[in-house]
């Protein structure tokens, strides 16, 4: 062997050498990171040192069809004030397909991705895939190759080398995030679950001469809808039933809000009307267009035995005087939050011995079963005439029971709240 031919050998096992401390050095080094972004920033960072790049960008996708996808983190490190650099949608695409390494050395000119329409400031690219079990997670891309030059073969090499390295490590750290931002969104639900249940009554009404009682089912971990029973003095009890625009959380804050609305105005109102009157115009003044309530509301006179009610775009409650079909009480006016400065209507009525009034939120008569049909408001009524000597209480579980029948097979995509009235 030549003198020659032995310096290239022993530069070549040189490059070899420093190749694998390098690699050595990388695994080491994001082998011990749990935070994706920091991992990408050293992938980032070590590959353009090696490669001697301008920038370098790793993007965390998801494939959303055939040739689609969707860019999930956007991580650069940049080398000077050069602006940040992008790839084309087809290169994407590209890449999407083929799951191999490119390099595109003179853009202008390269008839293999003539119909790629990269930043100008784009002197030369090469680009590589982050594969997980053959399934592409990601691209590794450098940009412009310090002092004009173009990347090689052995820099391809490299940096497809890196991403596979590094690919699974990537993934395992965003997976875990993901993890992790999925427990801390349990936990929150959880406790606002268990705010909104401190928000509901703790028991029913213990009031003379009659039997009340209320109960509410989300059909998510925190619900929309809500029931109050607010004593004002010691002849009068305000009654209220209400459903929130939407579900999850943001129908649960609205919740809190109409909550703590209409309770703040029963204590300073003394009739329904001025109560919801009120209320709407405090809603409509801090809610968005889209998110709006649906609420009965009324005063239990105990002395008088008379209830005095509106009606805010609910369905109408059921008042039975006997076992024959029932007074709809549906004097009010639109929903909460909708129009401002609405004044609503209010009706009176009289409690008589016997008298049941029935109040319930959309969930109960809209509940479908698997056939697509809905218990609706004459099953509801025949519930109500068949159980009729049952207690306030019995009443409700009886009729949540045959609703959780009918819609057996079927999720839970209302919530369902019952508040009943009974004279003794």
């Amino acid at each position: 062997m030549d003198i020659t031919a032995l310096q290239k050998e022993n530069q070549y096992l040189k490059h070899a050498v420093d190749e694998l401390s390098f690699l050595n050095e990388l695994s080491r080094a994001i082998g011990s990171m749990f935070n994706s972004e920091e991992i990408m920033q050293t992938i980032i960072k070590k590959s353009i040192r090696a490669i001697k790049a301008e920038q370098g960008v790793v993007i965390l996708v998801v494939s959303e069809g055939d040739i689609e996808m969707k860019t999930l983190v956007r991580s650069m490190v940049s080398y000077g004030s050069h602006k940040p650099y992008s790839l084309d949608q087809s290169l994407l695409g590209w890449m999407h397909l083929n799951k191999k390494p490119i390099s595109i050395n003179d853009p202008k000119n390269d008839t293999r991705f003539s119909g790629f329409q990269l930043d100008k400031s784009i002197k030369s690219v090469a680009c590589v895939p982050l594969l997980v079990k053959s399934e592409l997670t990601g691209i590794l891309s450098v940009f412009n190759k310090k002092g004009g030059m173009a990347f090689t073969d052995d820099d391809l090499r490299l940096l497809y080398i890196i991403a596979s390295h590094s690919a699974q490590i990537v993934e395992n750290a965003r997976l875990y995030e993901e993890e992790q931002a999925h427990l801390k969104l349990k936990e929150e639900t959880r406790l606002a679950r268990e705010i909104q249940i401190n928000l509901l009554p703790e028991s029913n009404p213990a009031v003379g001469g009659y039997d009340i009682a209320g109960k509410s089912i989300p059909a998510l971990s925190v619900g929309g809808d809500y029931y109050d029973f607010i004593p004002i003095d010691d002849d009068n009890i305000a009654v209220c039933l209400g459903d929130i625009s939407g579900k999850g959380m943001p129908s649960a804050l609205l919740m809190s809000n109409l909550q703590a609305t209409v309770r703040g105005q029963t204590l300073i109102s003394g009739s329904p009307k001025d109560c919801i009157d009120r209320s709407n115009r405090l809603l409509f003044r801090s809610t968005d267009t889209d998110k709006f309530a649906t609420l009965f509301y009324g005063i239990l006179n105990l002395g008088k035995n008379e209830f005095y009610y509106t009606n805010a775009g609910h369905n109408p409650p059921m008042l039975f005087k006997d076992k024959s079909n029932p007074m709809l009480l549906k004097e009010g006016g639109p929903i909460l939050g909708f129009i401002d400065n609405i004044e609503y209507e209010c009706n009176t009525i009289s409690f008589e011995t016997g008298d049941l009034c029935v109040i319930y939120s959309d969930g109960i008569t809209e509940a479908i079963n698997t056939s697509g049909n809905e218990f609706g408001e004459e099953k509801l009524k025949v519930l109500i005439k068949e159980n009729w000597n049952l207690s306030s209480d019995e009443i409700i579980e009886k009729i949540f029971k045959a609703v959780k029948e009918h819609s057996r097979g079927v999720p839970q995509s209302d919530d369902i709240t019952m508040v009943v009235l009974k004279r003794k």
